[in-house]
């Protein structure tokens, strides 16, 4: 028999998320957090670690989603209220095609306001909690914004995107939908159980934008593999929803059909606190945050934003408050 599912509930809980200076398929569980708590249940713990995922009604604010979808049209237009540019970049105002899905990397360090969310120790807590770890460091954070008759995002697992880290496969992705989210409107999509199919290569997850079979990667693993053509979980949501899940799980993407929803998101790719770079191949992008002769990630750029001991990086206190 299948399972029926739905989403799980992590209602009212608002601690550590906050404002900072300047400036379909899912399994609902009986049980769901307490407002008061930051951790999760014996019972979604195991959840995730059967599925590779775990889907939240709600958990952020709507007020949050909405401020922090507000800072999409200033950012991709090139204001940031830090002054720092992000590390990527993916369409300009005025200059990308209007049906490019659009993407900015590491928007933490450009506003304030979404650092408010990527930077909170209640959602390190809830990552770390999920992988068993000490501790939580942010990897990156990814802004996701798909107007109507924007383009799908292909079928790709997120670890081989992260070969520079030791350990290889320690990643944790908290996606979080800032609208109501639909199939139609292009939401996100997951692989049930895929996060123990052996992890593939970037070569072969490649298109990572495409107008074509957004499915091609996965349905071509499966078949490598010998499994069915996969059946795909979509994440339908509230805005203030949420999904976790691991480095290897199989996730992408459809193109917005929809003719009027909008579909912006935010993704917080957390890795464990111990985490260090490997001694060689770090890439163009992340080996400029490298230190000569050293493999510790410097907080500034990676910064450790909960630990079991209470430890956060230093920076955090001054950089961005969590009061709201």
């Amino acid at each position: 028999m299948r399972r029926t599912t739905a989403a799980l509930s992590l209602q009212g809980h608002r601690r550590g998320l906050g404002s900072c200076r300047a400036g379909g398929f899912v399994r609902r569980l009986a049980t769901s957090l307490s407002p008061s708590s930051a951790f999760f249940t014996p019972e979604q713990k195991a959840q995730f670690q059967d599925d590779g995922f775990l889907v939240v009604d709600r958990l952020i604010d709507p007020s949050l989603a909405e401020a922090i979808k507000n800072r999409f049209p200033l950012l991709f237009r090139g204001e940031f209220d830090t002054g720092v540019y992000p590390d990527e970049w993916h369409w300009r105002e005025g200059m990308g095609r209007d049906d490019v899905t659009r993407e900015i990397v590491n928007s933490w360090k450009s506003d304030y306001t979404i650092a408010s969310a990527v930077l909170s120790e209640r959602l390190g807590r809830l990552a770390a909690e999920l992988a068993g770890w000490m501790g939580t460091r942010v990897g990156q954070d990814d802004i996701w914004w798909k107007p109507p008759g924007t383009k799908a995002v292909s079928f790709h697992q997120d670890a081989p995107y992260f070969d520079f880290l030791n350990p290889r496969r320690e990643l944790i992705t908290c996606w979080i939908a800032l609208d109501d989210t639909s199939r139609t409107a292009g939401t996100l999509e997951y692989v049930r159980g895929s996060h123990k199919w052996p992890q593939e290569s970037k070569m072969l997850q490649n298109a990572f934008f495409t107008a074509q079979d957004y499915r091609a990667s996965l349905d071509h693993t499966a078949k490598h593999l010998g499994l069915p053509r996969p059946e795909v979980v979509p994440v339908e949501v509230p805005a203030g929803g949420a999904a976790f899940h691991s480095g290897p799980t199989w996730h992408g993407s459809g193109p917005n059909t929809d003719k009027t929803r909008v579909r912006r998101s935010l993704a917080i790719h957390f890795l464990p606190s111990h985490a260090t770079f490997q001694p060689t191949g770090v890439g163009y992008i992340y080996g400029r945050y490298k230190k000569w002769g050293s493999v510790e990630m410097e907080e500034t750029f990676f910064p450790i934003t909960y630990r079991h001991d209470g430890y956060r990086s230093p920076f955090l206190a001054s950089y961005c408050s969590t009061t709201l």
